[in-house]
This record gives C-alpha cells, sequence and structure tokens, in this order.
C-alpha cells in the first residue's frame, strides 16, 4: 500500500472519528439535562399558566382516564366529587356529523366505545355520525381498571347511565358550573376544513360563556393553528409542532427572539420524545423568559412528577390525577 493511499486513509478514519465524536456529543445534549441552572424567577410573568406557587398545577389528562372511563361525564364527576385538587381538566375534541364537539381522544370510536358492534363495522369515525346516534354508545366498553376489571363492558341501550354516554363540550361546561373556576386544556382533533369549524364551534362556546381565558387550544394540524391565529387571535392556544420544535433549538443555542415573536401561550409537550429530552430546566427557563407556560404529558410516573417540579414545570397532566396530587402535597400549591 502505498504512502499516500496510507494517508488518506489516515484523514477518512480521522474525520469519522470526529463526526462520531460530534454525533455522541449531539445525543447526549439532546438526551440529558446537564444544564444544572434552578428554575428561573417568574414572579414578572403575567401568564395567568405560568405557577407561581412553588409547585405544578395538577391537570386530569383525558379527564382523568386511568380512574374512569376517558372523557365521560363520569370520569369529570369522579374528579370533582372525590375532592381530587386539580386545577386543569385536559381532554380532546371531535367534530360530529351535525358539527356538535364531543369528547374523544382517538380519531375513531373503536377502542373505547362498543362503535364496531353497534354499527357493524371498524373504523366508526365520529364525523360519520350524528350526536343523537352516538349517543347509543357505551363509552365505558373498553374501559380496564388497574385491577384488570371491566366493569362496564356489555350494558346496552338502557342500562347504560347518561354519565357513560358521548359528551357534548356543553354538557361538560353545565355540570362544572357549579362546581369551581377550573382550567382547560383542549385538543382540535380534526383537520382541514372539519378543524377549522371545530374551532369555530369552540370559539362560540367559549366567548358566550365569558370562559376564553380559561382554556388554551391545541392541535396538530398546522393549518388549524393558522386558521386560529388569523381567524381567532383572542383565543388562548398552545405552540404547534414545529413551533415546539424551533423554540427547542432556540433554547439550545441561547438565541432570544423579542416580545411578541411567539404567538402561542403554552408548550404541551412530553418528557421525552424521539429520544429528545424536553424536561430540562434550560427548555423552561427560555419558556418563562418568554412569558410561556410548560405543562407536560402524560407524567404517570411519581418520580418524574417530582422531578420536572423541581426543574420549574407549570402543569403536569396525569391519567391519575390522585397520586399526582399526593406527590405534591408537600408542595405549596
Amino acid at each position: 500500500m502505498s504512502r499516500a493511499v496510507k494517508r488518506a486513509l489516515i484523514a477518512v478514519a480521522a474525520v469519522i472519528s470526529a463526526l462520531c465524536v460530534l454525533a455522541l456529543a449531539a445525543y447526549l445534549v439532546v438526551t440529558h439535562d446537564w444544564s444544572g441552572a434552578a428554575p428561573v424567577d417568574v414572579s414578572g410573568c403575567d401568564n395567568p399558566y405560568i405557577s407561581k406557587t412553588g409547585a405544578p398545577m395538577v391537570s386530569a389528562h383525558r379527564s382523568g382516564g386511568g380512574i374512569a372511563p376517558e372523557n365521560t361525564l363520569m370520569a369529570f364527576r369522579n374528579v370533582v366529587e372525590s375532592g381530587i385538587d386539580v386545577e386543569i381538566f385536559e381532554f380532546d375534541l371531535a367534530l360530529t356529523a351535525d358539527d356538535e364537539l364531543i369528547l374523544l381522544h382517538d380519531e375513531t370510536l373503536d377502542r373505547t366505545s362498543d362503535a364496531v358492534e353497534v354499527f357493524g363495522h371498524e373504523g366508526v369515525y365520529p364525523g360519520d355520525h350524528t350526536y343523537s346516534e352516538l349517543r347509543e354508545l357505551n363509552m365505558g366498553e373498553g374501559f380496564v381498571n388497574d385491577r384488570g376489571e371491566a366493569p362496564y363492558k356489555g350494558l346496552r341501550g338502557e342500562e347504560i347511565p347518561d354519565e357513560l354516554r358521548v359528551l357534548r363540550l356543553e354538557e361538560l361546561f353545565d355540570f362544572l358550573e357549579g362546581h369551581g373556576e377550573y382550567r382547560f386544556i383542549m385538543e382540535i382533533k380534526d383537520s382541514g376544513e372539519r378543524g377549522f369549524r371545530a374551532a369555530d364551534r369552540i370559539y362560540e362556546v367559549l366567548s358566550s360563556r365569558d370562559m376564553l381565558s380559561r382554556a388554551i387550544i391545541g392541535t396538530f394540524h398546522g393549518e388549524v393553528t393558522e386558521y386560529m391565529d388569523k381567524t381567532y387571535p383572542d383565543m388562548l392556544r398552545s405552540a404547534g409542532v414545529m413551533e415546539v420544535v424551533a423554540l427547542y433549538f432556540y433554547s439550545l443555542l441561547g438565541i432570544d427572539q423579542p416580545e411578541g415573536f411567539y404567538h402561542f401561550v403554552a408548550l404541551q409537550i412530553p418528557d421525552e420524545d424521539y429520544v429528545v429530552k424536553l424536561g430540562t430546566t434550560r427548555l423552561i427557563n427560555y419558556a418563562h423568559r418568554h412569558n410561556i407556560a410548560v405543562q407536560y404529558w402524560t407524567i404517570n410516573d411519581p418520580d418524574l412528577a417530582r422531578e420536572l417540579a423541581g426543574k420549574g414545570a407549570d402543569a403536569i397532566m396525569s391519567d391519575y390525577p390522585d397520586m399526582i396530587c399526593d406527590v405534591f402535597a408537600d408542595l405549596e400549591r
């Protein structure tokens, strides 16, 4: 082998080694919280969703779907009448064929209800049926508790209590009206024109009840985000996917943005996604410096809840809000 070839191979090996080192360094940066910084002072923030009490707000994810059938009136009743001290309810909204907003997490009703049996096929979409048709379903059919029991499976017809039927947004607000000044995290499930109509209906309901300041609206559909910004600038919203990505890298690189740059009031994010660690003091501090709240889902691990609280998180969304309340009982709330 000639000296020129050897030198070329050595150079290639050096480049590959350097790239491997850089890749490892990048991996360690995005998968860990190395900042070691303390949470920044938030006393000057005027965003009401930024916690100033020393502990995150507790949010019932899917209305406390680990305790009772998710997104049903039964689940909400369980939380408010059991004395579980939540400040925020989180749920998803889908539009029916007659433009009613119902609470539903999945794209279809297959997993949580007896829809496949009732309608005779898989893939039962809420947009294909009216609200009255969907009221025939048992929304507790798919619920399994921590003991492996399915207490509501098999209920049909008049056996189904009203609190286990499909729930409209207005019905939920009517129920909660006498139980406290709760806040809400809502996600629009529909995309395109249906997503636009869902945003219209949400705005109509919230504004008619003077509740615009009590709800943050989110969506994974960029066109719906743009529609909300253009049509309802006074409706609070969370960051879209690409906005979260941009803010993450701005925080990583220490690039501050001018006032008014961000059009959202909250990040609603997991602790970790696609190996990227989002539950970092650096990201939370960056968001707080820009008057943005940071709310984490879905946190069902008490140790992780404590960790995020120590980093300055503003809200913890959990399927088990009772457990999270117990975790934070020793913190000022």
